[in-house]
């Protein structure tokens, strides 16, 4: 009687896959993806257990299953061992569980036995298979790689014997192996000539510095490939330049083998590009090297290895050229600078020194200093010489000088002044020196003290706009006492500027920067206005004391076309009545006036205010002007009361001098203040010759104006400061 089927479970089914999957992947490469592998897996499980429980019984599903197995890539040795073993140990229980027959021990072995001869079955197939198409593979690459051997050598002679540049090869010892026609056409020999030279022999002495160490590096495989510029020498002697390209060719090991060398003939194009950086770096009119090989020298010399060496710099610049031109012409001009420029470099010829045109009438001279620390002063005084000597130019015979400014220093690379630039901006400044010490032929050397200090004033200069607009200046207000009574019948403004990094700064360090940068006339206008509104808040709070405020006025303020209306607007806008203000001039200010001075102080003088001359005996002291000027007040220099201090003959000599100026004032009905003040004897003295007032340290320093409502608070006795 027949036996009915045991059930086959498919969840079981995918149990077992699940165990076979993770058993194979603990043990072999699986790849594909963990889910790829279970579905595989659960197909074959399902074969295996209805092959197992069919009737009649076949191991021909194993067979499959195993073959299945190696189609999948799954070919590991382990992969074999792993499903053996699920089969025996998983597959009843998780598939067909409850399944139980006398024969089941022997179905499963002939199961794991069809299994794993399918699998080496079709293992072994797959491998001869790859085995004959890698067989077949190297056979095809092997008649390809012949024939492109001989189709590359046959491309390779074409292109050597036909090549239009030079081709050779050379071995590692240097010897030349072969070259082609080109190559000895270039060099003027055949090619068996060629074959007997060796590659030492074609270096030129005057080849780039470090060539051969290159060659070197390529024979001794330290690098593949070189390309350079190189001149070699023709059979004939001849120079020829070359592009070159040397490559190295190495066994399959590693080694060098040889060397071969790809030659162009470039002479004419080196020839040209020589005479393009000759117009490139040398000035067309003279012929010196110009500004930009000058700098180029200039920094080759500064980026010299070493510790320190020192360079020189010879600004010169000729004197009066322009006049030359604009008179002349300038063709006169041009050739007067070639005569220059030919006895410049003859000056320095022989002393290894370089001579460049920077633009204009202006040369320089980079000064070798190997030998003494004087050579660049020796050479701009040779140099000022060689210029200075007469230049016949046609009709024409001109008186030439040039001025100098030299630089000559230390370089250790580390200052941020060793640049070619701030070398250059020195020499310039220098230049600038020896102009401005008047005369022709001279020559300045470069100070940094100096340099520092106007640097500083330059920057005080570029400040003082922003300085005006940011209120940072203030007024402060000397007394000036009557020598008569001591009563403080006036004060004279003094502006300072509060300066946000270099503190308080007097008059003398900016007023001067004010006069050339002409701010001195706004900032004079606002010293102006603040003095009034101060004065008019004390004549408001002390109107007995009547106190005077007294204003500098510049030679450029002087000068200014609109200075009466700023002093009656000044007055206008204070409420200051005008004979409580008075202006003080300078001698130098007084006959700067438009060459008008009578006339424009007249002017000053009919608006009410007083007018006094500052520092007087300093100046023109034109003393017939006096009696044309309506002047007040004569305010004598302090050098002559400071004189006063002694009982030494000079002391005796400056009282003799203030006597006779107070007399002269007075005569012309000129009120005395003297300045500088600081003893008490100097008091006595002014007081015994007539003199009217004082001002000095000795009735106290500049205040503000808060310290002067003090004093009028105090009864304008009390000393200030």
């Amino acid at each position: 009687m027949a036996l009915s089927a045991p059930e086959i479970s498919a969840s079981g089914a995918r149990r077992y896959a699940g165990r076979w999957a993770r058993a194979i992947a603990r043990h072999a490469f699986v790849p594909m993806s963990t889910a790829q592998v279970e579905r595989l897996l659960t197909t074959q499980a399902l074969r295996l257990a209805e092959a197992l429980t069919a009737e009649p019984f076949s191991p021909q599903p194993a067979h499959d299953v195993g073959r299945a197995l190696v189609e999948a890539n799954l070919t590991e040795p382990a992969t074999l061992g792993c499903s053996v073993q699920a089969l025996a140990e998983h597959l009843v229980d998780d598939v067909v569980p409850g399944l139980s027959m006398p024969s089941l021990p022997e179905r499963i072995a002939r199961l794991q036995a069809a299994l794993a001869a399918s699998f080496a079955g079709a293992l072994r197939d797959r491998t001869f298979a790859q085995q004959e198409r890698i067989s077949r593979s190297a056979w095809e690459a092997r008649d390809e790689a012949e024939q492109a051997l001989r189709d590359s050598e046959a491309r390779f002679r074409a292109v050597f014997t036909g090549a239009a540049i030079g081709i050779g090869i050379a071995d590692m010892t240097g010897q030349i192996l072969d070259v082609n026609q080109a190559f000895a056409d270039m060099l003027g020999y055949t090619r068996e000539e060629m074959r007997q030279i060796n590659v030492a022999a074609l270096f030129h002495s005057d080849d780039a510095e470090g060539m051969w160490d290159l060659y070197t590096d390529m024979i001794e495989g330290r690098r593949d490939r070189v390309r350079l510029e190189k001149q070699y020498f023709r059979k004939d002697g001849t120079e020829l330049w070359t592009d070159l390209a040397v490559s190295l060719v190495r066994y399959d090991d590693g080694r060098p083998r040889f060397t071969v060398a790809m030659v162009q003939d470039i002479t004419d194009r080196y020839a040209l590009q020589q005479r393009l950086r000759f117009q490139a770096l040398h000035d067309p009119l003279t012929g010196l090297p110009n500004r930009t090989l000058f700098f180029e020298r200039l920094e080759a010399l500064l980026q010299q290895p070493g510790s320190e060496r020192r360079v020189g710099v010879c600004f010169l610049d000729l004197d009066g050229f322009k006049a030359i031109n604009d008179t002349l012409g300038h063709d006169i001009g041009d050739k007067l600078l070639v005569v220059v420029a030919q006895r410049l470099a003859e000056a320095v010829a022989g002393a290894g020194h370089l001579v460049a045109r920077m633009g204009g009438d202006e040369f320089v001279i980079l000064v070798d200093e190997r030998e003494t620390e004087d050579a660049a002063v020796r050479v701009a005084e040779s140099a000022l010489r060689a210029v200075a000597e007469p230049v016949h130019i046609g009709a024409h015979q001109l008186a030439v000088s040039a001025s100098a400014g030299i630089v000559d220093r230390t370089i250790d690379g580390r200052s941020p002044a060793d640049t070619a630039n701030e070398l250059m901006k020195a020499a310039d400044t220098t230049l600038y020196w020896a102009k401005a010490e008047g005369g022709r032929g001279r020559w300045a050397r470069y100070d940094p003290v100096r340099a520092e200090r106007e640097a500083a004033s330059t920057a005080l200069a570029a400040a003082l706009p922003g300085a005006l607009v940011n209120g940072e200046f203030v007024v402060d207000y000397q007394p000036i006492v009557s020598l008569r009574d001591g009563q403080v019948r006036a004060v004279e403004a003094l502006v300072r500027w509060q300066h946000p990094t270099l503190g308080l700064l007097a008059p003398d360090k900016f007023i001067g920067l004010a006069e050339e940068t002409g701010l001195i006339v706004r900032l004079g206008r606002w010293v102006l206005e603040r003095s009034c509104a101060e004065a008019k808040r004390w004549l408001d709070d002390f109107p007995d004391a009547r106190l005077m405020v007294s204003v500098n006025l510049s030679a450029r303020q002087a000068s200014d076309p609109e200075i009466v209306e700023q002093v009656a607007g000044a007055l206008a806008a204070s409420g200051l009545p005008a004979d409580l203000l008075q202006l003080e001039l300078t001698e130098s200010a007084v006959m700067a006036t438009g060459g008008e001075p009578v006339r424009s102080l007249r002017r000053l003088a009919n608006t009410g205010v007083r007018l006094a001359i500052d520092d007087f005996g300093t100046g023109y002291s034109n003393l017939a002007y006096l009696r044309q000027l309506p002047i007040h007040t004569l305010k004598l220099a302090g050098p002559f009361v400071d004189g006063m201090r002694s009982h030494d003959p000079a002391s005796v000599v400056a009282e003799r001098i203030v006597d006779a100026l107070v007399r002269l004032a007075h005569a012309l009905g000129l009120s005395v203040t003297a300045e500088a003040v600081e003893t008490q004897e100097q008091v006595e003295r002014l007081t015994a010759l007539g003199c009217d007032s004082g001002q000095g340290m000795h009735y106290g320093t500049p205040v503000r104006a808060e310290a002067i409502t003090e004093l009028l608070r105090s009864g304008l006795r009390v000393r200030v400061g």
